[in-house]
Order: structure tokens, then C-alpha cells, then sequence
């Protein structure tokens, strides 16, 4: 079975999950969606969650840790997500938000408080869930362990929304959720929201700026509008940084409208 792990411990706090899991599942598949999250950024890390978890075979247990509240009151859960063709995925983390997006994502889901003490590790660190209670628990659901076992269904656990950027007369108003490694400007523009066509010419925060389907239709250094791989508005610059030209971080409020 495959067990992904995301999270922000960069390249050395992971090898011990590994180990975790594959004393428990020795046929566990490990893949590594990333442990470069910006540290703490929940939101950056549930982003990336949302736009990878899908890609993975029904069964897939993912493990994610972005985690600045670890060993506080803040619960540990697990989702069990469903789409409609019958595919499940599990999500197994903290409860602040960062399973939720990705979990939705998939389909229909059921979210479990984990509490069921005799699958975590004996010893629990108060600032290591991922090695004593996330690494253990996904790997005894990858191994076939109902998710009812781990604790109670909950109905009010956390959830992290990215909103929707709103069409106010002739401008989009809307949040940047997300600033890849490229420097490009990731809005809550849904692709299927817009309906700019090539060649329109835009206004992004009062600089022009061309709609294209790809970053290589525009000379080097131009800034150009394009719906990315993961389905939103995004704001680039070709063999640029988007977020220097605008600047702009996670979070800050994008206006975009066809330029007059």
C-alpha cells in the first residue's frame, strides 16, 4: 500500500517516520510529496496536499505534519475520503486544517478524533506526533486497520477554506493562497471562474499583463496571466518571479481586471 508523507521537517526528522512505519508495515510504499513546507505554514501545506493527494491509487494513506501546535490541546485525526467512483484515500495529521482541503478534494468525508492510545508509539514526545502517533497510525490503516478503530467520528473539527475570489463589475478581487518555488502567484481564481480568452490583455494591480497558456509564449521577463496545472488563476513571469514583480506573499488581497 502507499503511505505519502508531507510535511515541514526538512530532510532529517523524516527518516525516523519511515522507520516507524515500515517496522509496522514492511510493505509499506513511502513516497515523499515534500518536506520543504515553508515551516508552520498550514496553508502552504495544505495547498500542496489538495494538489497532490488525488493523483495517488485508491487506498493511499497520507500522512502530512505541519504542525506548530504540537503537544497542545489541539486534537490528532484521521479522514477517510471517498469520491464518487468508489476511490478512498486516508489523511492522517493534526487537526488545524491542513487534511481538510485535500480530503474534500477527493469526495464524501468521515473525520475521526485519533485517541486509541495502544496503536501510538509507547513513549510519546511532546513535540514529535509525526514519529509517535501519525507515522504509527497510518501504517497499522495501511495495513488494514478500520478507521473507526482509532477513535470517535467528529463533526467539529477545523477547516482551512480558501475562499473564492469574488467578480465585483469588471474586476476579479481575490486572495494570493499560494507562491510556488518559481515565484508564481497562485490566486482562489478558479480556472472555471474566469473567462478571459488568449491575448486579452489584463490589469493586475494596475499593471498590464497578457493572458496566455503557457509561460513561454511571452518574452523573457514579461509577466503574463495563465490557468496553472492545479487548476487556479495564476499571475507569472516568464523566467521571472512574479511574486518580486507584484510583490506579493500568501495572503495579500490580487485585483485583476481587463485592462481598458
Amino acid at each position: 500500500m502507499v503511505i505519502t508523507l508531507l510535511s515541514d521537517f526538512g530532510d532529517v526528522y523524516p527518516a525516523s517516520m519511515k522507520g516507524i512505519i515500515l517496522d509496522i508495515d514492511p510493505c509499506a510504499n513511502i513516497v515523499d510529496i515534500t518536506h520543504s513546507i515553508p515551516r508552520h505554514n498550514i496553508r502552504a501545506g495544505a495547498f500542496i496536499l489538495m494538489n497532490t493527494a488525488k493523483y495517488y491509487p485508491s487506498g493511499t494513506v497520507h500522512i502530512a505534519v505541519v504542525d506548530p501546535g504540537v503537544g497542545t490541546k489541539r486534537r490528532a485525526i484521521a479522514a477517510r475520503a471517498e469520491s464518487g467512483d468508489g476511490k478512498i484515500h486516508f489523511f492522517i495529521g493534526p487537526d488545524n486544517g491542513l487534511l481538510i482541503p485535500a480530503a474534500k478534494s477527493i469526495g464524501r468525508l468521515e473525520v475521526y478524533e485519533i485517541s486509541n492510545r495502544a496503536l501510538f508509539r509507547e513513549n510519546i514526545s511532546g513535540t514529535f506526533h509525526g514519529r509517535d502517533i501519525f507515522a504509527p497510525i497510518g501504517a497499522h490503516i495501511s495495513k488494514g486497520l478500520e478507521i473507526e478503530k482509532v477513535g470517535e467520528c467528529i463533526n467539529d473539527f477545523n477547516i482551512l477554506d480558501f475562499g473564492t475570489g469574488k467578480k465585483i463589475n469588471d474586476s476579479l478581487q481575490g486572495e494570493v493562497i499560494y507562491i510556488d518555488i518559481f515565484g508564481n502567484i497562485i490566486t482562489n481564481f478558479s480556472g472555471k471562474s474566469v473567462d478571459f480568452q488568449t491575448g486579452d490583455e489584463l490589469s493586475v494591480d494596475n499593471r498590464k499583463v497578457k493572458f496566455s497558456s503557457s509561460y513561454g509564449f511571452c518574452e523573457e521577463g514579461d509577466p503574463l496571466a495563465l490557468i496553472g496545472s492545479h487548476g487556479y488563476l495564476e499571475i507569472a513571469v516568464n523566467l521571472g518571479s512574479a511574486a518580486k514583480m507584484f510583490c506579493k506573499k500568501q495572503g495579500d488581497e490580487i485585483k485583476i481586471r481587463i485592462a481598458k
